[in-house]
This record gives C-alpha cells, sequence and structure tokens, in this order.
C-alpha cells in the first residue's frame, strides 16, 4: 500500500491539500477567505506595510506579495495559530495587551508575528535590536515605543 502524500500546505498546524486554482492565489486573500483567518490584514498591498506578516516555517512573510504555491510543503503561522489551543494568549500577545502597545490593532498581527520570528533565533535582545527587528512594520498609532517594550517583556519567555 502507498503511504499517504504529505498535506500540500500546514497551516497553524493543520495540514492541507490545496487545489490547482488556489495555488493561483493570494496567499492574504486564501487565508482570508478561504480559511476564515482573518487576523492578517491588507494594509499597502505590495509588501512593505508588514500588515499582512505571516510566518513561513517561522520566518515572516508579505502574505499579500505571495501566492499559495510560493509555500506549498511550508508550515505557516498565522496570529490565530499563535495562541494556545485552549485560546489562551501567547506570551508575547499578552504583553502586547499589558504595555498598551495596541492602539488600532491593525498592524498588530503583522507586529507579533514578526516580533516572535526575531524572538525565537535572538531570546535576550537589546531595546535597539528589538527596534531594528521591526523596522519594517508599519504602525501609526503607537510610536513604537510601548512594541519594544512589549517584545523586551517577553522575551524572558523565548530562553531555551
Amino acid at each position: 500500500m502507498k503511504p499517504a502524500a504529505p498535506p500540500a500546505l500546514v497551516v497553524n498546524g493543520r495540514g492541507m491539500r490545496v487545489s490547482a486554482a488556489d495555488k493561483r492565489k493570494n496567499l492574504l486573500t486564501f487565508l482570508r477567505e478561504d480559511l476564515d483567518l482573518t487576523g492578517a490584514k491588507r494594509g499597502c498591498g505590495i509588501g512593505q506595510c508588514g500588515a499582512c506578516t505571516v510566518l513561513a516555517d517561522n520566518r515572516p512573510l508579505r502574505s499579500c506579495h505571495a501566492l499559495v504555491a510560493d509555500v506549498l510543503g511550508r508550515s505557516l503561522t498565522t496570529i490565530e495559530g499563535l495562541a494556545a489551543p485552549d485560546g489562551s494568549l501567547h506570551p508575547l500577545q499578552q504583553a502586547f495587551i499589558d504595555h498598551g502597545a495596541i492602539q488600532c490593532g491593525f498592524c498588530t498581527p503583522g507586529m507579533v508575528l514578526t516580533a516572535h520570528a526575531f524572538l525565537l533565533k535572538h531570546p535576550a535582545p537589546t531595546r535597539e535590536e528589538a527596534r531594528k527587528a521591526i523596522g519594517s512594520n508599519l504602525c501609526r498609532c503607537t510610536g513604537y515605543q510601548q512594541i519594544i517594550d512589549a517584545i523586551l517583556a517577553a522575551a524572558p519567555h523565548y530562553k531555551k
């Protein structure tokens, strides 16, 4: 008997097959409209603002600028997948709340996922390293200080 083929895509830990038509879709549209994962937002539409950021194999990816075909065989994490299965928030998500790093919330999912990918590799960052890590994500509300405070507050949860 032939072994089952691996899933074409894993999203938030769930394997799935992808149709030929889905492969041609914009990844952000696929996540939002087909999978009802609406955390990633359409901001600029050209991969510059970071509102659409998701993680592909724990690396930030601008989903507005990618096709589903571009991520086949990879593991995607959206902001919805960062929380625990019981719905409790990830320490980084909680730190964003605790430090007032959420204003309108539009940039927050992309900012949190960018910070998460950074902290996985740099669990004891300096303030300047945290600032640089989120430098490609735009926020028009908080002025970044609270975001950096949240990242630094959550960092101890990433230490091995």
